[in-house]
């Protein structure tokens, strides 16, 4: 699996969010509400759409519960949040230290990436895992399920502390 650690700064997003879980996954009606209303965003910065899951607590695989609450997002980038459309939000990632992972062929194979991710590439990398911002990002276009659908995982991560 391809991967890289990026470093980015402020990026501004405007989209839509809702609350679930992994057990009352509501994904594909939070991009069916998204898509058609996206043409309504100004101030695009691409073509790219954010997929992003911001969670309660610092996400733990190892102990993951699929029936923790969390938020996810349907969203894009933009230069600015001077023309927010009714019935979405605006939101701003700080920026950090990300693991960027290629994910390649359907969604329903995304777990086996995440598996991949942290069960052997953070535990050996040097990296753990900082409470930040999750996200995906989509190319246009974006099929989940395609077998060759293309999507970055990126993963907040921080240097391990020295004992």
């Amino acid at each position: 699996m391809k991967n890289r650690i990026e470093i980015i700064g402020k990026k501004l997003l405007v989209g839509k969010r809702t609350e679930m879980s992994y057990i009352n996954d509501s994904t594909m009606e939070l991009w069916q509400s998204f898509m058609p209303a996206r043409k309504q965003i100004q101030d695009r910065v691409d073509s790219f759409y954010y997929s992003m899951q911001i969670y309660p607590s610092l996400f733990d695989y190892a102990s993951f519960n699929p029936a923790i609450n969390f938020t996810k997002w349907a969203a894009v980038e933009v230069s600015n949040h001077d023309h927010i459309p009714n019935q979405m939000e605006g939101y701003i990632i700080e920026g950090g230290t990300y693991g960027v992972f290629t994910h390649v062929g359907p969604a329903s194979r995304f777990v086996q990436s995440m598996k991949y991710i942290y069960q052997i590439w953070l535990p050996e990398s040097g990296y753990e895992l900082d409470n930040r911002e999750y996200f995906e990002i989509l190319e246009e276009g974006y099929n989940p399920l395609d077998e060759n659908a293309t999507e970055e995982i990126w993963i907040p991560i921080t240097l391990k502390k020295k004992n």
